[in-house]
């Protein structure tokens, strides 16, 4: 049975938080491959053979899929869809936002939550956004920088993406601890709704944002560090407020759940 949908969540939680306690400790002192132009990627040889599958998973799967995605169903139904994935994420974004002892993201995130599942019927619409609740979108990344964890070396993730090792272990914490991971632990085929509806939002923000991606990946002249870039310009810039160094805005052309997405 995969670790997901393990059935001890208790030790699924202890897990998570062990594996963040070690990142702590990991990434809080100055590594000496960190370069002169802010990048710290140590292993960049490894990262760019998971960039080159990365890429190659894109041109052959996961681009053809999102166009013929778009193609076979409407619009409407994708963004339902997309609304649906993205609900999903709020307990996740009010529980990062208590540990950030942020009391008002917790309470829109928890609001939004309420209300979308109820009035939004489940959450494929989102009648949060048009009372003017935006969106509180956080992570246990954020979190981990809240805490004063530093971003530690670059890595390029397998299927995800860009990442450092201090978002790399948020990801995997925020599976992990985001209570909806247990609501359909026992339930089958129900279990599959989650990890199926956030592949179809992926699919839908890959088509959504075809041109800028493809313009990174494919008309370059180096798509891995160009990628490399964007990322971590952007991650930074997303969490100056969270401790991370004042950076430059930077337009990211990655959303959730893409494959280059963070």
């Amino acid at each position: 049975m995969p670790l997901y949908y393990s059935s001890r969540p208790s030790c699924r939680v202890i897990l998570a938080l062990a594996a963040a306690a070690l990142v702590m400790a990991c990434t809080t002192s100055q590594d000496p491959a960190t370069r002169t132009d802010g990048i710290n990627d140590p292993y960049e040889a490894q990262n760019r053979s998971v960039h080159a599958f990365n890429k190659g998973l894109d041109r052959n799967l996961v681009r053809p899929v999102s166009k013929g995605y778009a193609a076979v169903i409407p619009p409407e139904i994708r963004e339902s869809v997309t609304n649906f994935a993205n609900n999903l994420s709020e307990p996740g974004d009010a529980i990062n936002s208590l540990l950030q002892g942020d009391l008002a993201g917790a309470g829109i995130a928890t609001t939004r939550f309420a209300m979308n599942s109820t009035l939004g019927l489940l959450g494929f619409f989102d009648p949060s956004t048009e009372l003017n609740i935006e969106d509180h979108d956080t992570d246990f990344g954020e979190t981990l920088a809240v805490w004063g964890v530093g971003e530690g070396a670059y890595i390029e993730m397998p299927i995800f993406g860009p990442s450092t090792q201090r978002d790399a272990i948020g990801f995997v914490t925020d599976v992990f601890t985001n209570p909806l991971t247990f609501v359909t632990v026992n339930s089958s085929p129900e279990n599959l709704i989650p990890p199926v509806s956030r592949g179809a939002a992926w699919l839908n923000d890959r088509d959504r944002l075809g041109t800028a991606i493809d313009s990174v990946l494919y008309d370059s002249a180096d798509s891995y560090a160009q990628t490399r870039s964007i990322y971590l310009q952007s991650r930074r810039f997303d969490l100056d407020g969270a401790g991370a160094a004042e950076e430059d805005p930077y337009l990211d052309p990655y959303d959730p759940y893409d494959p280059y997405a963070e």
